[in-house]
């Protein structure tokens, strides 16, 4: 097969053939190993079937395959040499025909002219605009290239064309001869998976390779069409989508556990219980907290934070004291402590940031004073992608007395967390920011806060005893959740938990930083093009505007060629505002995402941008 190489964002080379086709050679073999299998075709021992079908020795035994005559019409041009026909062979080109149609429309790859069925794919870089170097320590990233990120368009057809014999006759062949390296036959690992009981080997003990397109395969939604061409899902900041094991598992809460909590003896209830109860370990654990007791499940991000505001800042805010936030902030980390300072007299304080989107540092310390009793900030901005320097913040808040709040809805699946590390009073996060359900999230909180810290709602579940002339509370998390939770939910963010865990955050971590500078790079290239939000310390979050169009005409172009993004103000306003815009068009990057995503998005803006028919 003839290869070239394709443009990689760290300057190391990528197998373009091996990422888009199978490999000929490697299939005929697979196919006459298959066919050593037939009655009477069994060659000698350790004998392969040559290319053409005969065996490499002569042996009475091998099974003797004709090749096509060279005027016959099928001669050159089929996948295998072979006239016995496979018995998906004419499936199998009509889909590669179809794969070689669709890789051709990929952005910047091109198709040598004159080649056979196994086309060559040659790249076209891209210019290298200057990018601010990334401090890798923050990621603790190694160096390894973005594997092989295009996924096959025909895949689920052509799996569906082996029978269970096949797959267990080529099981072995697509092993990869290197552990380490992932296939380039992604589409066999079901095929190819060890025995039950077969120890994995020491480089996968723990956590299996990170294998993009596997990854894309727990996604069903992936595989939708919009306008009739795949989704292409870059509005992660907004929501992640949904792994099938989340699915599945809401799905048996429902058929078998489906009960309220901690108030019946029937078997049902203690089932929910424990699902429940379950899910709030997971999250323990997820955010290294010190206790289960520090978890208070809520609707999400905005409503941990307003627990906070109304239960501990009602209690301990007064006239004449300051609450710091930054100019980074959501809607959600502004409006409740704007709505707290009005009703207290208080006053709300806001640390700027540089043309780049970063925090000034030397800014930030001079508003903490004695008269700081609160600072509140993102771990990530959701506009910019910024990550903002926590630990040393939160270190230089305790220094003058005052808690902290961190904003943890854009950081948490892109990077691991320790609150215990971070040391923070308080973090909140949304489940759907990390591939769980809706409408569930959780508040970390130190316990001696929690338990000091009065109850902001009132009904069951959330008192220990109750007259008409007092109630006693429970202690946390109990206290902070009245009435019936978002049980199933809850259960599928323990789901959801699993599933990233499973993978290993450093693992996303760094191929989602590779993907991000792979973006940055393509993006910078279309002329008129601004990004917004250059910070070195950046997540999966890309924000631009682009010279002549509004962002809402990008957004609805896009939106046309399958390609999802938000365009707005993202509900962050003030830091929009500060690089003197209203909106932005704004992609943002999961686990699951590609370079081919990015591709196709930068081919999309560039036809925008050239003003083509159909923009």
């Amino acid at each position: 097969m003839s290869t070239s190489n394709l443009d990689h964002p760290t300057g190391e080379s990528l197998d373009a053939a091996s990422s888009y086709l199978p490999d000929v050679e490697l299939l005929t073999r697979m196919a006459n190993e298959m066919f050593s299998a037939l009655p009477n075709a069994t060659p000698a021992a350790g004998v392969p079937f040559s290319a053409t079908g005969t065996s490499a020795a002569a042996s009475p035994s091998a099974l003797e395959i004709p090749a096509f005559p060279a005027d016959h019409p099928r001669a050159g041009n089929s996948v295998y040499a072979s006239a016995i026909p496979l018995p998906f062979e004419d499936e199998l080109n009509t889909l590669l025909s179809s794969a070689k149609e669709s890789y051709s429309a990929v952005p910047g790859l091109t198709q040598t002219a004159g080649t056979p069925s196994a086309q060559a794919l040659t790249a076209a870089p891209l210019p290298a605009p200057e990018i601010s170097a990334v401090n890798a320590d923050h990621f603790n990233l190694a160096t390894s290239p973005i594997p092989s990120v295009i996924p096959l368009p025909f895949e689920e057809e052509l799996r569906a064309l082996f029978t269970p014999a096949q797959k267990a006759t080529l099981a072995h062949a697509a092993i990869p001869a290197n552990p380490n390296q992932a296939s380039s036959f992604y589409f066999l690992d079901s095929i190819a998976s060890p025995a039950a009981g077969t120890p994995l080997p020491a480089y996968a003990a723990a956590h299996p390779p990170f294998d993009v397109n596997a990854i894309r395969r727990d996604f069903p939604i992936l595989k939708e069409l919009v306008h009739g061409r795949p989704l292409v899902w870059l509005d992660n900041a907004a929501t992640t989508q949904k792994p099938q094991s989340v699915i599945d598992r809401l799905s048996y809460f429902y058929q078998h556990e489906n009960s309220n909590i901690h108030r019946a003896a029937h078997e049902l209830a203690a089932r929910a219980t424990d699902a429940y109860e379950d899910a709030r370990k997971k999250v323990r654990h997820f955010l290294n907290a010190p206790s289960v007791d520090e978890i208070v499940f809520v609707r999400g991000t905005t409503e941990g934070i307003n627990l906070v505001a109304q239960s501990w800042g009602r209690q301990h805010i007064n006239e004449g004291d300051e609450i710091v936030i930054s100019w980074l902030e959501h809607h959600a980390n502004i409006v409740p402590w704007q709505q707290l300072c009005t009703e207290k007299g208080a006053k709300l304080r806001v640390a700027p940031v540089d043309d780049h989107g970063q925090i000034l540092l030397d800014e930030y310390q001079k508003l903490l004073n004695s008269r700081t009793k609160l600072v509140a900030f993102s771990q990530v901005s959701n506009a910019l992608g910024t990550i903002t320097p926590a630990q040393q913040m939160i270190a230089m808040a305790h220094r003058v007395g005052a808690r902290v709040l961190l904003d943890g809805a854009q950081s948490v699946s892109h990077m691991r967390i320790d609150v215990q590390q971070l040391d923070c009073d308080w973090f909140v996060f949304s489940g759907h920011k990390v591939f769980a359900p809706t409408g569930i999230g959780a508040l970390f909180g130190k316990l001696e806060l929690l338990n000091a810290m009065p109850p902001w709602q009132g009904g069951g579940n959330m008192i220990q005893d109750v007259t008409f002339e007092k109630t006693i509370y429970h202690a946390a998390p109990a206290r902070f959740e009245a009435g019936t939770g978002n049980i199933a939910d809850a259960v599928g963010l323990g789901a959801a938990i699993d599933y990233v865990q499973r993978i290993g955050l450093e693992n996303i971590s760094r191929y989602e930083h590779q993907l991000l500078i792979y973006a940055t790079r393509g993006l910078s290239s279309i002329p008129g093009l601004r990004l917004i939000g250059t910070a070195p310390e950046k997540a999966g979050v890309l924000s631009f505007v682009l010279k002549g169009f509004s962002s809402e005409e990008v957004g609805a172009a896009l939106n046309r060629e399958g390609i999802a993004v938000r365009s707005g103000h993202h509900c962050a306003q003030p830091i929009l505002r500060r690089f003197g815009l209203e909106t932005t068009v704004r992609p943002s990057l999961a686990l699951y995402n590609t370079c081919a995503d990015i591709d196709f998005l930068v081919a999309a803006l560039r036809r925008i941008q050239s003003g083509r028919p159909g923009f």
